[in-house]
C-alpha cells in the first residue's frame, strides 16, 4: 500500500479500469489514483503461514525507473537495512518527489525465521500529484461495473427485469425498433407493488422514475440520462462526478412500448461503487438468518460507496458523523479498505453537523483510522481540531460538559468549524427512537461521549509524544467518571438516569454507559437487566451501541437474539421488506420519509466481526488484536477479517461436550485469545494445538485469557466432562 491505497497504480476512463501505465498520466480523460504526499507512507504484508513469524528488519526501495529496482537499486530512497517489527505506515524518507511523476517501489523483509533477508516484493507503481504537499489524502475514481439482470420476464407487453440487488447506477440499453420516433417508456425503482410491478407511488424517499425514449429505426443502444434530484444535488451534498454523470439507486426496470425482442444481454446496469474487494471478509454459520443479516450490510458498504465519500443516504448526500462513524467500522469489516474513511473524517472536520453528540464522534472516528492503520499523520495534522471537538470548552465546575451552561460561544463553535446551533440528539428520530429520553442541563449520552472522547485523546495524545497532554486528558477522564457516577446513578434503580433533575431511566442512558465502559464490573449485572428489558427501543444508529453494550457485557446470546430478531425493529424486517441495502430505520411507520440506501443501517457487519467472534485490535496497525468469540447458541460460526497486516481467519464449533476454535494468525501480529469457558460445567480439559494444559481442571478456575500467541494455525479444545 502506498498512503493506504492498496492499488497505487489504479487507472479508469469514465469509470471503467484499464491497463495502468505511466503514459496514461499524459491523457485528460484517464483518471490516476495520484499521491499528493511529499513523504508518502509504505505498507506490506508478510505472506508466510507459519508459526510466529515476526519482521525483525525491513528494507524499501523507491525508483523513477523500474529497471533500477530490477537490479535492487532505489535511486529516489534506499531505506537502507533498518531493525524494525513496523510493516504499516512506514514514511518516505528519500530525494524530494517530483509531481506529476511515475515511481516505483519495493520492499524486502527479515524475519526471526529466516537466515537472511526475503526476495524483494515484486514492485508496483505509483503516480504522485501536480502538486505536492505535507498532507494530502489519495482516493479512488468511482467505478463502473456493467451488471445484466439476474431476470427478465415479460407480460402484456411490458418487459420486467430485476437485478437481483438495488444498486446506484444508470441503465444502458440496446433496443430494436422498426420505425424512427418510437415511444418507449422505461420505469426504474427500488421496490415493487402488490402485482408485483414496479411500485410507482413509494412509500418516503425510496426511489422510483419514469423516462421516455424514443428509438431510431434498427438497433441502437441507448443510455437513459438521469435527471438529477433538487434535494440531494443542493449545496452541502456531496457531487457525483462528472465523468459519471447522475446516478439513481434502482433494482428493477421496466420497458414497455418496444416492439422488437429484448433479450438480458440487451440491459445493462451501470452500477457505481467505490473500490471494493468481494472476496476481502467472509462470514457464515449454523443460523441463516443472521448469513442473511452479513450479507445485507456487507453489500450496503459497497453499495453506498459510490460519491467515494460516506454520505446519509441518497435523500440528502450528506456526510454526517454518526453515519460515518458507523459506515467505517463496517466498511473496515468487509473490507482493507482506509481511504474513504479518511476522506470524509477529513471533510467533517471543516463541515460538521448539528448534534453535540455527533462533534465528539469526530474524536472517535479519527481513533479508529489510526488503530486499523496504525498511520498516525491525520491525527498530528487534525490534533488542535480534535481537541476542539472533544469539547472540553464546554465543562464547567461539575467536570461535565453541557450547551445549555452558558459556555457555548462564538469562539467554541468557531473552533469546530461550526456556524450554527449546537444541540443534544441522543438518537433519532426523536419522536420514535429516544425511548423516552428525557433531556435536561446536563446530558448523560453527551457525557458518556465526552468520557469515551477524553479516553481516545489520552491514547493518541500519547502515541504522538504529547505526554503533558496525555496526563491532562487522563485526568479529566478520571474526573469526568467519577462526575458521570455523581449525576447519574440512582442507587435504588441501580441504573442510570438521563439527566439531572430527572429519575427518567432510558435504555440510551445505559447502553451508553455500558458500551463507553462507564459502568464498573460489579454495577453491571442490573444495568445489563435493564437494558435487555427494552428490547430494541433504538433506531438502526442506536444498534451500533446497544449491541457493543450488550457484547462488552458478556451476554452473547442476547447479542444474537438482536442480530437474528425477526420483529419489526430488526435487519431481517428489512430483508422481508424487499430491501438490499439498509434501510436509514426499522421500518417505514418509524420513519416515513426514510430511503432504503443508508449505511448507518449496517451495524450488524462490525458487530458479527468485533463483537460475535470477538476480533477487535488492541495496538495500532492490529501489531497485537484479541479474539474473544460470543457465537451464543450457534452451533458454527466462521469469518474471515481484512487487516492491513493480512487476513485473520477464525472457525468456532460448539457441542454440549466441545467447544474448538481454529485462528490462522497472519505474520508479524499477536493474538490475544480469550476462551469462551462455561462456568456452569465443572470439569473439562483444554488442548492448545493438540497438547493438553495440564491435566483435567476446574474449570471455575482457568482465566479465560491465554498468552499471547504468534502467528501460524492454532487450534483450542475445550472438553467438557
Amino acid at each position: 500500500m502506498v498512503d493506504l491505497v492498496a492499488h497505487s497504480n489504479y487507472q479508469s476512463i469514465n469509470g471503467y479500469t484499464i491497463q495502468p501505465s505511466p503514459a496514461n498520466l499524459l491523457n485528460p480523460n484517464v483518471r490516476s489514483v495520484l499521491i499528493g504526499n511529499k513523504n508518502p507512507a509504505f505498507s506490506w504484508q508478510i505472506n508466510s503461514t507459519a508459526a510466529d513469524v515476526a519482521q525483525e528488519a525491513y528494507q524499501v526501495l523507491v525508483s523513477d525507473d523500474e529497471k533500477l529496482l530490477g537490479n535492487n537499486k532505489g535511486n529516489v530512497w534506499d531505506s537502507g537495512k533498518i531493525q524494525s517489527i513496523q510493516s504499516s505506515a512506514v514514511i518516505f524518507k528519500g530525494i524530494d518527489l517530483k509531481p506529476s511523476t511515475a515511481y516505483y517501489w519495493t520492499v524486502r523483509v527479515w524475519t526471526n525465521k529466516e537466515k537472511g533477508p526475503s526476495p524483494y516484493a515484486k514492485p508496483i507503481a505509483f503516480y504522485t500529484d501536480s502538486v505536492l504537499s505535507e498532507y494530502k489524502l489519495p482516493s479512488y475514481p468511482t467505478e463502473i461495473t456493467e451488471q445484466k439482470p439476474v431476470r427478465l420476464t415479460k407480460s402484456n407487453g411490458v418487459y420486467f427485469a430485476d437485478f437481483g440487488k438495488d444498486a446506484f447506477g444508470q441503465l444502458k440499453l440496446d433496443l430494436f425498433s422498426d420505425t424512427n420516433n418510437k415511444a418507449v417508456i422505461i420505469r426504474l425503482g427500488e421496490t415493487l407493488d402488490a402485482d408485483g410491478g414496479i411500485n410507482r407511488k413509494p412509500p418516503g424517499n425510496v426511489r422510483y422514475a419514469q423516462y421516455k425514449l424514443n428509438l431510431l429505426r434498427g438497433m441502437h443502444a441507448y443510455k437513459v440520462q438521469i435527471v438529477p434530484d433538487k434535494i440531494n444535488t443542493k449545496p452541502g451534498a456531496v457531487k457525483i462526478p462528472a465523468y459519471i454523470g447522475e446516478v439513481t439507486p434502482f433494482r428493477y426496470c421496466e420497458i414497455e412500448g418496444c416492439n422488437g425482442e429484448v433479450e438480458p444481454e440487451n440491459i445493462t446496469r451501470l452500477f457505481a461503487h467505490y473500490q471494493f474487494d468481494d472476496n476481502a471478509a467472509n462470514f457464515h454459520s449454523s443460523d441463516t438468518t443472521l448469513n442473511a443479516v452479513w450479507e445485507l450490510c456487507k453489500y450496503s458498504m459497497k453499495a453506498t460507496s459510490y460519491l467515494g465519500t460516506y454520505v446519509d443516504g441518497d435523500r440528502e448526500r450528506v456526510p454526517y458523523e454518526a453515519d460515518a462513524y458507523i459506515n467505517q467500522l463496517s466498511h473496515c469489516a468487509v473490507d482493507r479498505e482506509y481511504t474513504i474513511a479518511r476522506k470524509t473524517s477529513e471533510h467533517l472536520i471543516y463541515h460538521p453537523t448539528w448534534p453535540t453528540e455527533w462533534i465528539l464522534q469526530s474524536v472517535l472516528i479519527a481513533w479508529y483510522d489510526y488503530l486499523y492503520t496504525d498511520d498516525i499523520r491525520p491525527v498530528k495534522h487534525n490534533y488542535e481540531n480534535l481537541k476542539a471537538k472533544c469539547l472540553t470548552a464546554l465543562a464547567d465546575s461539575t467536570y461535565l460538559i453541557s450547551t445549555l451552561n452558558g459556555k457555548v460561544t462564538k469562539d467554541v463553535l468557531s473552533s469546530i468549524h461550526f456556524n450554527g446551533e449546537l444541540r443534544d440528539i441522543v438518537d433519532w428520530p426523536h419522536n420514535q427512537e429516544t425511548d423516552g429520553f428525557v433531556f435536561t442541563k446536563y446530558n448523560a449520552v453527551v457525557n458518556a461521549y465526552y468520557y469515551r472522547a477524553l479516553v481516545l485523546m489520552k491514547k493518541m495524545a500519547e502515541d504522538l509524544g504529547k505526554a503533558n497532554d496525555a496526563r491532562e486528558y487522563e485526568k479529566r477522564a478520571v474526573a469526568v467518571k467519577k462526575a458521570f457516577q455523581k449525576a447519574f446513578y440512582d442507587p435504588k434503580q441501580k441504573i442510570y438516569v438521563d439527566g439531572d433533575g430527572t429519575n427518567h431511566a432510558s435504555l440510551h442512558t445505559n447502553m451508553f454507559a455500558l458500551a463507553f465502559d462507564l459502568v464498573d464490573a460489579e454495577y453491571r449485572k442490573p444495568i445489563l437487566e435493564f437494558i435487555k428489558s427494552r428490547g430494541m427501543a433504538c433506531s438502526v444508529y442506536g444498534s451500533q451501541f446497544l449491541l457493543d453494550a450488550v457484547y462488552n457485557a458478556g451476554d452473547g446470546n442476547y447479542g444474537l437474539s438482536l442480530l437474528t430478531s425477526k420483529t419489526d425493529r430488526s435487519w431481517y424486517n428489512m430483508i422481508r421488506a424487499g430491501s438490499t441495502i439498509t434501510m436509514e430505520a426499522w421500518d417505514n411507520k418509524y420513519k416515513p420519509n426514510q430511503d432504503w440506501n443508508h449505511a448507518w443501517g449496517a451495524a450488524a457487519a462490525n458487530i458479527i466481526s468485533r463483537k460475535l467472534m470477538g476480533v477487535e485490535p488492541i495496538e495500532s496497525g492490529w501489531t497485537s488484536f484479541r479474539v474473544k468469540p460470543q457465537i451464543g447458541s450457534l452451533t458454527q460460526a466462521s469469518i474471515d477479517v481484512p487487516t492491513i497486516k493480512g487476513t485473520i481467519k477464525l472457525s468456532c464449533y460448539q457441542t454440549p461436550k466441545t467447544y474448538d476454535i481454529y485462528l490462522a494468525v497472519p505474520a508479524n501480529t499477536w493474538a490475544e485469545v480469550e476462551l469462551p469457558i462455561d462456568r456452569s460445567k465443572n470439569d473439562g480439559r483444554l488442548f492448545i494445538d493438540g497438547k493438553q494444559l495440564k491435566s483435567n481442571l476446574k474449570l471455575k478456575n482457568l482465566i479465560n485469557t491465554m498468552e499471547r500467541i504468534g502467528s501460524g494455525n492454532h487450534h483450542y479444545k475445550i472438553e467438557y466432562f
